[in-house]
């Protein structure tokens, strides 16, 4: 993606007289620009030495502002490139959707590379999870995606699913694999998942293209149909850079 070299200089407008703090002030501005399109990912925005003399401001106060949007997944600090605009990360409930629906809903294009699609059993593949469920000889599918948000890669997705599901790889590359199961008579119900993190091994590193060590948030999800059934085992990886889980606590 093309993005300014140079520095951008907002047009920041600071009001001394207001109970806000300043520092929040000037982080709510560069938000505001993020948020309109006026700074595009990969952007650098000034340094604090500049944001304090052109702004007035304490060093503190400009390095507090920049801070609160690290935290917030908005800038990363860059050696030798300086502070620069992100992506903002994709956060999912806890909830039984699609990784493709939710990037659409969150207005992300959805891209997905096939990496592998091949046949298997549940011994052959070493999955004793699934054992339960069927025999360990009986056919399933191996399908591995890389999942891109834009053009950004977010996602590593492992499936097994059983071999009565008749998946191509172009309907894969450019479908929510949840349509395409219900397409063909799946009633999914309900899913068990863990979530869980890990360092990223040295071919997962490569393909989200994050350096080593990288650290990601995994998720091993079953799934069942209305019967009872077996629907799929899913077992992902996510850039935890780009990515989150979230839900809601009741008291």
């Amino acid at each position: 993606m093309a993005t300014r070299s140079d520095a951008v200089e907002l047009d920041v407008r600071l009001d001394r007289t207001s109970p806000v703090p300043l520092y929040h002030q000037l982080a709510q501005a560069i938000e505001n620009a993020i948020d309109s399109g006026g700074l595009r990912p990969g952007d650098r925005i000034e340094n604090e030495v500049s944001l304090t003399e052109r702004l007035g401001l304490a060093r503190p106060t400009a390095r507090q502002a920049i801070q609160e949007l690290v935290r917030k997944g908005l800038l990363v600090r860059r050696r030798g490139l300086g502070t620069q605009v992100v992506r903002p990360a994709i956060h999912r409930d806890v909830r039984l959707s699609s990784l493709y629906d939710d990037l659409v809903q969150s207005g992300r294009q959805p891209l997905t590379q096939v990496l592998e699609h091949t046949d298997c059993t549940p011994a052959s593949a070493g999955l004793p999870a699934l054992l339960d469920h069927l025999a360990a000889d009986e056919p399933l599918q191996l399908i591995r995606r890389l999942r891109y948000a834009d053009d950004e890669p977010l996602a590593i997705m492992t499936n097994y699913l059983p071999a009565r599901f008749t998946l191509t790889d172009d309907a894969l590359a450019d479908r929510s694999l949840y349509d395409l199961l219900r397409e063909q008579g799946a009633q999914i119900a309900i899913a068990h998942q863990t979530i869980g993190a890990r360092l990223a091994e040295v071919e997962e590193a490569r393909l989200l293209g994050t350096p080593r060590p990288a650290a990601c948030v995994t998720a091993e999800r079953i799934v069942y149909d209305d019967a009872g059934k077996l629907v799929e085992l899913g077992r992902h990886i996510y850039r935890s850079d780009r990515y989150t889980v979230q839900n809601s606590l009741v008291v």
